[in-house]
């Protein structure tokens, strides 16, 4: 069964660019079609302040991969792209997050969809209310652009470069 599966690619490590770029890439290649791609944007490192900014980009992949094997996958890409695990909210090469699959509402308790966070974060809902502004929140009921205009995080996000695709 396919269905749409809404990321979001950061990086705040080396190339920024150039590790969006291949994860993109990646993606298309092993989790499915990539249909939508946000600008991308330079925030504040969050949660772990002293860092270099974080460029982000959201994407919306037509996809057959359940959640779990969605996960995996995901892992794998950022391996690939020589990510390692560092400390939490450290510096990332990559880092690629679930933030929904369509109206799917899973919890383990090593996986949250949507994301637990997305809400609070508006690195994530800028990029994520462009490219899916009327996507509705399948827990809270409220769209991607109502929750990006009731965010109550302060945080800078900036438009490094607009979306050509």
């Amino acid at each position: 069964m396919m269905r749409y599966v809404y990321l979001l690619c950061g990086s705040n490590m080396g190339n920024r660019q150039d590790h969006l770029a291949k994860a993109i890439s990646l993606i298309h290649d092993r989790i499915g079609d990539v249909q939508k791609v946000s600008a991308i944007y330079e925030s504040d490192a969050w949660g772990e302040e002293q860092q270099d900014d974080f460029l982000n980009q959201a994407l919306m992949v037509n996809s057959s991969l359940q959640a779990e094997a969605l996960l995996v996958e995901l892992k794998k890409i950022e391996a690939i792209l020589g990510r390692t695990e560092s400390f939490r909210w450290g510096p990332r090469i990559i880092d690629i997050d679930i933030l929904l699959i369509d109206t799917l509402v899973y919890f383990t308790d090593h996986l949250q969809v949507p994301h637990v966070s997305l809400p609070e974060r508006r690195f994530a809902l800028v990029p994520l209310a462009e490219i899916a502004p009327e996507l509705v929140h399948p827990v809270n009921g409220f769209t991607m652009q109502e929750l990006l205009d009731n965010c109550e995080d302060t945080g800078s996000v900036r438009l490094k470069t607009s979306n050509a695709a």
